[in-house]
């Protein structure tokens, strides 16, 4: 039999920094058990310093070289760093298919580093359904700056702006990337751009390209704040420096016009809603019956109503259960 967590515990000994209480809480929020809602509740009046910057892109343009690059400068500033490493779902297991220390295993030592691969587990969007609590777990530890490495699944990547302050996406010269990344409506979701791997031909017609399109369209979204395009080579630490500026700019940005709570509003209301949609799936998963679902299915099988009607039935009986 498991004994009790002792979630208050757990939540100091993360706020003093405490690695072990870091991870424990972090698999609370994973395993969706039932001590998240207290897990939940013991953070929320510790959370809202952390600066939350998505790393997104394509894949093999070098997410996981540049956020390990981008550590070692922050971590030169002295900055706690938290990195949520996003990884595709093991059909086996369910959990991470690459482990955190082989990404960034020169890290892995420091204390004032906390590392962790998260499992999509068939979400969509590139990020894990409990990414938002396991963001709220490094932020009451103390993290200046959390890192989000997206797991690179082309246009679904979009889905990180809504849990960023600042999104980040890397695009790599000779790989068609201004392209593809205007098919997948990354363009839109930028705050700065990194052309990665800058040493390589073509790096400065990927750069020109960029601020041709950036020119071309209007982004109302970004209220007046100009996008950057940062030239890095990460696996040699060039031009990390530059970006870290670039994310130091933006944050400044983002408290001076109000973006930052308008984002933060807007992220939370989404959360609150999804939640919401979770739970009434699963009360129509535990009252099918009940609801009289499968009879409702049968009648729009056979013609007698429309899937709509159908709806409304069904959310009308859940109301009166």
């Amino acid at each position: 039999m498991a004994r009790p967590v002792d979630v208050p515990d757990l939540v100091d000994r993360a706020r003093l920094g405490e690695q072990r209480a870091v991870a424990r809480l972090i698999s609370l929020v994973e395993d969706d058990g039932p001590g998240l809602r207290e897990v939940a509740q013991a953070l929320a009046p510790h959370t809202g310093r952390a600066h939350v910057v998505g790393v997104t892109g394509p894949p093999g343009v070098g997410k996981s070289t540049s956020t390990s690059a981008l550590v070692a400068a922050l971590r030169a500033q002295d900055r706690r760093v938290g990195v949520l490493a996003v990884d595709p779902s093991s059909p086996f297991s369910g959990g991470a298919l690459l482990g955190d220390r082989v990404r960034m295993g020169e890290h892995a030592t420091d204390e004032g580093v906390f590392i962790r691969s998260m499992a999509t587990r068939g979400h969509l969007g590139g990020l894990a359904w409990s990414t938002p609590q396991a963001l709220r777990v490094l932020d009451a530890a103390g993290c200046d700056v959390v890192l989000v490495e997206t797991v690179g699944v082309g246009q679904s990547e979009v889905e990180v702006v809504g849990l960023a302050d600042t999104t980040v996406v890397l695009l790599a010269p000779g790989m068609g990337d201004g392209i593809q990344a205007a098919k997948a409506g990354i363009l839109e979701v930028a705050d700065v751009f990194v052309v990665n791997k800058a040493d390589r031909e073509g790096a400065a017609q990927t750069v020109r390209d960029l601020r041709h399109m950036l020119m071309l369209g209007e982004q109302p979204a970004h209220g007046g704040w100009e996008r950057p395009v940062v030239r890095t080579v990460a696996v040699r630490g060039e031009g990390v420096a530059d970006l870290v500026g670039a994310l130091d700019a933006h944050r400044r940005w983002l408290d001076q016009s109000g973006e930052r709570n308008r984002r933060r509003l807007a992220r939370a209301a989404a959360e609150i809603q999804a939640i919401t949609l979770e739970q009434v799936r699963a009360r129509i998963g535990d009252l099918r019956g009940a609801l009289g679902l499968p009879k409702l299915a049968a009648r729009v099988v056979a013609g007698e109503l429309d899937p709509y009607c159908a709806a409304d039935e069904l959310v009308a009986e859940l109301g009166r259960d």
